[in-house]
């Protein structure tokens, strides 16, 4: 059971002391929303349309001019907690940035591929009966029957291969499985060009954290574990790499997109380009993206993080009311700066003021 509770903006540490400009150009990203994307409402009820009437709002000059004064005039904050006293969990993700080649190499031999034209959603109406209930897409056979999609072993064995599905290839199938993770990749080649690839699709089957794996196996101590930690494993253990690789059956498709303004993030769930630092990716089953959310996590990096971020993308292993992934950027340092991040947290997400009475006190998720 979660308790809904309103709070004073005073009463949350950290909040008089936040970057609320930032926020405030997060938030307004969203005018960059294709109009024909349309979110849906996440079970805590907050209304997109009423997100987006806001977000203009946020762009128009005195906002800008008090970006605080724009949050506390325009929603209300209600913290999410749990009746059991559980805390909510943040980690991080972020970018990764590769060489690649647009063709086949003896050195660049691992894909990326786009969606397979055989592959397609499903939901609870048209999931056939023996799948898994959380499976959201199958494969459509000749016949026109769905079946279970082809897993990370079949494919990396060859199951569609001569589709021309490539979009471009690394050398390094241990990064490849983290862009897989990641959702996203900046792609640089030889000639100095660039692209992005950015989630497209999956082949259905559950996400498994090879951390996790490791952590039970006792290959890797609980207290050590991270993206640092599993890829250090990963290369002491070229054997049994690619073993342990295939235990996430999960598999990503991608699409090509622009390169992107400089300092830009990847456009990922919500169709807008992610902020290093103020993007978050949370469960879109219960959110909505474009809600501003303050994270009070006790610990990332060496210090407390009290920040205002933006619901701008979502993940396999993100679920719950008060679970969320900070993003941190492109490039290697911004890796290495997300893979460490574990830490308890609180949720206080901003409500607009004229459904904040809408809300229950206590809600079920």
């Amino acid at each position: 059971m979660l308790s809904l509770r309103q709070v004073a903006f005073n009463d949350m540490a950290g909040w008089a002391g936040d970057d609320h400009g930032a926020a405030l150009a997060a938030l307004v990203r969203h005018r960059e929303k294709p109009a024909i994307e349309v979110y849906r409402t996440g079970r805590l009820g907050i209304p997109p349309e009423t997100l987006m009437a806001l977000v203009a709002d946020a762009a128009a000059p005195d906002a800008c001019t008090d970006p605080r004064g724009f949050f506390e005039s325009r929603f209300v904050p209600v913290r999410l907690d749990n009746r059991s006293g559980e805390p909510g969990l943040v980690t991080g993700f972020y970018e990764p940035e590769l060489s690649a080649s647009r063709v086949r190499t003896p050195s660049f031999a691992v894909p990326f591929l786009r969606r397979p034209p055989d592959l397609v959603p499903i939901n609870d109406g048209s999931r056939p009966p023996g799948f898994d209930p959380e499976m959201r897409f199958a494969r459509r056979d000749d016949d026109g029957a769905l079946t279970e999609y082809h897993d990370r072993a079949a494919i990396e064995a060859g199951a569609l291969d001569g589709q021309e599905l490539e979009i471009a290839f690394v050398a390094d199938p241990v990064d490849a499985f983290f862009v897989h993770i990641q959702g996203a990749a900046r792609l640089t080649f030889d000639d100095g060009s660039a692209t992005r690839i950015t989630y497209d699709g999956k082949t259905g089957h559950p996400f498994t954290a090879i951390g996790a794996l490791l952590v039970a196996r006792g290959e890797i101590p609980v207290e050590t574990v991270s993206m640092q930690s599993i890829r250090a494993w990963l290369a002491k253990n070229p054997d049994k790499a690619p073993g342990l690789m295939a235990e996430n059956r999960s598999y990503i498709f991608f699409r090509q997109t622009s390169p992107g303004q400089p300092g830009d993030g990847p456009i990922a769930a919500a169709k807008v380009p992610l902020t290093a630092g103020r993007s978050l990716a949370v469960d879109r089953l219960l959110h909505t993206f474009g809600t501003p959310v303050f994270v009070d996590a006790d610990r990332v990096g060496r210090a407390p993080f009290r920040r205002l971020m933006i619901a701008q993308e979502t993940g396999s292993a993100i679920v719950g009311p008060a679970r969320g992934d900070i993003f941190f950027g492109t490039g290697a340092a911004a890796g290495e700066a997300a893979g460490g991040v574990k830490s308890a947290c609180t949720f206080t997400i901003l409500v607009p003021r004229d459904m904040v009475d809408r809300l229950p006190e206590e809600w079920a998720p």
